[in-house]
């Protein structure tokens, strides 16, 4: 090859090389970096941000269970259940084994009034995780709105057990305990839940 001829061949494989790239070339963005700024907008309450961050990382990745899992959360936030319990549908669908999932529907649920469906949803995400606290919480929760205390009391003791600094499951143990007549677990409790920095109802 002629050396004259050289540098546009090595320009012309330079930019052939750089349009194989990833996403991130030329100024585009990839869907894990829309996710990881819905993320980032999760934490200061962003949730119009939080749902067209998402959405642009499903649209660039129809499949990304996770993203449909924060614009549910977001939508649920401006409270659009439906829409978020859509969401989370379809992220189950793309992935059955979804604690996330099945513990961020209940909540929905919850919210909604179905108290037994979210029970349901709870207890599948604990069967596919047992050492994930939120669903004991959240299933906690639920037993307790509908007087099931003694199931409430279980779960929350359960949550505190897989974390030991859950401040509110303290609190709302201390509540389940009360109602039971349980006086000095409640006090107990509470006296837990403000050494972890949350204040007695």
């Amino acid at each position: 090859m002629s050396v004259k001829y050289r540098p546009t061949v090595l320009i012309l494989l330079a930019l052939l090389f750089a349009l194989t790239l990833p996403g991130t070339t030329f100024g585009q963005q990839t869907a894990e970096e829309f996710f990881n700024r819905s993320n980032a907008e999760i934490a200061t309450n962003d949730w119009d941000g939080v749902i067209a961050d998402s959405s642009k990382a499903i649209e660039l990745n129809p499949k990304y269970t996770d993203a449909y899992c924060n614009r549910g959360f977001g939508k649920a936030n401006k409270g659009d259940l439906d829409g978020a319990i859509a969401d989370y549908n379809r992220a189950i669908e793309l992935n059955p084994k979804s604690a996330v999932a099945y513990n961020a529907r209940g909540w929905a649920e919850v919210a909604k009034g179905d108290l037994d469906g979210a029970i349901a949803d709870f207890t599948k995400a604990i069967e596919l995780n047992p050492q994930f606290g939120a669903p004991y919480y959240s299933r906690g929760n639920a037993k307790k709105d509908k007087g099931d205390l003694d199931g409430a009391i279980a779960d929350f003791t359960k949550a505190i057990e897989l974390s030991p600094k859950f401040a509110n499951a303290y609190l709302k143990r201390a509540v389940a305990k009360k109602a039971k007549g349980d006086r000095a677990g409640a006090d107990a409790d509470w006296a837990q839940a403000a050494k972890l920095k949350v204040s007695r109802p």
